[in-house]
Order: C-alpha cells, then structure tokens, then sequence
C-alpha cells in the first residue's frame, strides 16, 4: 500500500535581490491578513459581548486592553528584537548564526512570558484600581485580565516563531495557523457565552484557548518545514554572545512597547473618569482603530524584515528605496481611509448604544484628521528596526509616554474641548512621535548613504 507524505514547502524569501515594491507587497498581503485575524481575537469577544452582555460588561473587557498590552509588551519586544537579529543574519547568508540566534531567542522568549504572566495575574486588580476602573466594571475586568495573564505564554510563543519566519521572508505560513484559531475562537466565544452562560470569563477562557493552538501549530510547522528549524546538537548550545546581541535590541524594544503600553494606561485613567460610556466609546474607537493600524503596522514589519536583510547584506541605498515606496503605500492608504471614517464611522461602531454609536463616530472623525502622522510613525519605525537603531525605539517610547500623561490632561479640561481632548490628545501625540521619527529617519538616512559610500570606494 502506497503511503501518501505531505511536503511543506519552503516558503523563506530573500529580500535583497529583485523589485523592492514587489517584495514588499508579495510579503506584506498575507502578513495583513494574518495582522487583521489576530485582532479579530480580541475584536470578536468585543463584539460578541458588547451585542450579547451589553455595554458594561464590555467596558469591563476595554478597560484591560492597556494593561494587558503592557504585560504582552515587555516580551514581545525580544522576540521582535530576535527576528530583526535573524534578519540580518539572513542578510549575511550566516546560516549557523540563524540557527544559534533561533535557540537562544528561544531561551529568553520561553522564560520571560512565564514571569510576566505570573505578575501580571498577581497585580490584574491593583492595577486596574489604580487605573480609576469604575467600580461597577472592577470585578469583571480583573477576573477578564487574570485569565488573559494565563495566556500570556501562548501568544508570546506565536508572535516569537512569527516574527523569526517572517524575519526569513515568510509571512504566508502563520497565517493559515492564525485563521484556523480565530475562527475557533470565534466559535468558541459563541459556545461559552451563549450555551454555557459563562459570561466575560467564557470570552478570556476562549481566547487562551486558541491563543495556545496559534502557537502550537505555528511551532510544530516551523520545526518540520522550514530549513533554520533543523536544528543540530550544537546549535542548543548557550552562547552569551548571542544573548547579549539579543537583549542588547531586544530590552530597548521591549522598554519603546512597555512606555507605550503606560502612555495607553495614563490616556485610560483620563478615560475612566468619565464613566462607564465613555470607556465604552473609548472602547469601541479603539477596537476599530486597531484594525486601521493593520496595513501600518504590515508595512512597518514588511519594511523591517526588508531592512534587516538588506542591512545584513550591506546593500544600504535598497533600504532607503525601499521606505520611499512604503511611505507611498502609506499614503494612499491614508488618502483612502479618511473620507470612509468621516462618511461612514457611525455604522462601525458595533456596540448597540445610541449613546456610544454618536460619541464613537464624533471621535473618529477627530482622530482621521491625524492618520498621515500615525503611518509616517509605523514606516519609519519599520526602517529604523530593521537596522537595529535601538536609540530611537527608547527615544520614540519616552515622546510617546510624555504626550500621553500630559496632552489628555491639558485638553479635557479646556472647558469648550472637554471630553473630546481624550480623541485630540491621540491625534496630537501621533502628530509629535511621527514628527520626531522623521527627524531621526533623516539622520539615520545620512549614516546609511555614507556606509554606502565607503563601500563603493573599497
């Protein structure tokens, strides 16, 4: 009897040969589809509460999401840090050095999600009674953020072998892992809350659910398919070097997404004064923004991923022609986004409130107005991580953390801004992290094309 043997196929892309354009789209389209399924995770308990339990416990659920990206912060930036080394190393055709660098990421990624879940668990409730959580949403919203805490391992795991695949030019692979546990969390959502009543709990419980098959899957494809997951006896080895090289990107990443993730919790504090709807709106924007963000945030790794290899290769003139044609895939899609949020924005705002439906749409409008700075920041810091320029994700995390504790505050209590300045005072800080990202860009770009110029003279 014949056996039938599946073959993955080999799907590493090398980006320093070839049209930078064409590159960059071929990777970017299934990285946005994947980007877009991972927050339909947390979009789909929203949306499923917010239709089915109402507006409060779905501001219960909103007023997590800055703590719990804190948490989720302080591991994802070594892990980014990682797949940017990888990158570069890919750059460098340094086969051995993918292999070591993989494992030893490993070590740090395997570690560091374990005592950030656990502190996370220990501090749900101090922290979000520090955060001014009404106190008809507190014990929801801890019991919510305790059981996101637990998945906090899982989705470490996958955005880690994520980012390393992509960092090799793969981004089809994780997503077919990530539609399969969306949809699963999705189907999971509807069984826990409607069937079993469990209420927000089901929601949390769903969600690590599927977090912890997306990393699975992701894993136990990355070990049998890709060729820098075969791994000899020696590359286990413990090499200081290579952690030292990875926390050295690594921590700065981690402290540029930790500061935003405390920025986020100062702009919840301003939020949660004013009431359970307007958590609920601020909820709401911020659920639908998150997906906006998607096709920056898909340039921005693009970018990064093409930049690392590029950078490795020592070809520094592709990398600035490469952040040309994204700035200009940038702004088409800003050009396309505005008018569609300022028609339309009531009818995406999906929670069932008059009240919220109104404010939400209101709020958009104002934060459109700024979406050009939100994607100049996204695509050069894409440009700048690739290259492993750590300074600039400390600088960009402390502009980010100094308007966020202190624009909100200034505009809410200007008497004819108000409640408003929450969605003016986010325009206004993407407007000074993207004016601050330029500057460092033109100065990064000097340093690129005078390394560019030393090598044509040798």
């Amino acid at each position: 009897m014949n056996k039938f043997h599946f073959k993955f196929k080999d799907q590493t892309l090398n980006m320093t040969e070839g049209n930078p354009l064409k590159l960059i789209l071929i990777f970017s389209i299934p990285m946005l589809v994947g980007n877009i399924f991972q927050q339909a995770y947390n979009l789909a308990d929203a949306v499923i509460v917010g239709e089915y339990l109402g507006s409060d416990p779905f501001a219960a659920i909103n007023a997590t999401a800055s703590i719990t990206f804190f948490f989720f912060a302080l591991c994802n930036g070594f892990g980014s840090g990682g797949g940017i080394i990888t990158s570069q190393f890919f750059g460098e055709k340094n086969d051995k050095k993918i292999r070591n660098c993989i494992i030893n990421v490993g070590y740090i990624m395997f570690v560091l999600p374990l005592l950030i879940g656990l502190l996370s668990f220990i501090l749900a409730g101090p922290f979000l009674t520090a955060l001014g959580t009404p106190k008809s949403i507190l014990d929801t919203a801890t019991s919510y953020l305790k059981i996101n805490s637990v998945g906090i391992i899982f989705i470490s795991l996958y955005n880690y072998i994520s980012s390393i695949l992509r960092a090799l030019g793969d981004s089809k692979s994780p997503l077919f892992f990530l539609v399969f546990a969306t949809i699963l969390n999705i189907i999971l959502d509807l069984i826990f809350i409607l069937v079993f009543k469990m209420g927000v709990i089901g929601a949390g419980i769903a969600t690590i659910i599927s977090q912890f098959v997306s990393g699975f899957l992701c894993f136990a494809y990355a070990l049998k398919a890709n060729p820098y997951f075969k791994f000899t006896k020696n590359d286990f080895a413990v090499n200081p070097d290579m952690i030292k090289k990875c926390l050295k990107l690594g921590f700065p990443l981690s402290l540029q997404f930790s500061m935003i993730a405390v920025s986020c919790m100062a702009l919840q504090k301003v939020v949660n004064g004013y009431g359970p709807l307007a958590v609920a709106t601020f909820g709401a924007t911020s659920k639908l923004e998150q997906i906006i963000h998607q096709p920056y945030q898909t340039i921005a790794a693009a970018l990064s991923t093409f930049a690392g290899q590029n950078f490795g290769a020592k070809k520094y003139q592709r990398i600035i022609k490469g952040y040309h044609r994204c700035l200009w895939i940038m702004a088409i899609f800003t050009l396309i986004m505005i008018p569609i949020i300022q028609l339309f924005g009531k009818n995406l705002i999906f929670v069932d409130n008059p009240i919220v439906k109104i404010d939400g749409a209101k709020a958009l409008r104002i934060s459109s107005y700024f979406y050009i700075w939100l994607g100049l920041i996204y695509v050069v810091r894409g440009v700048l991580s690739g290259i492993g320029d750590s300074f600039f994700a400390l600088l960009n995390g402390i502009i980010e953390v100094i308007g966020r504790f202190t624009v909100p505050f200034l505009l809410t209590n200007i008497e004819t801004i108000g409640y408003w300045g929450i969605w003016w005072s986010v325009g206004i800080v993407w407007f000074l992290s993207g004016s601050t990202a330029w500057l460092r860009y033109k100065f990064m770009k000097r340093a690129l094309l005078k390394k560019q110029d030393e090598q044509t003279q040798q």
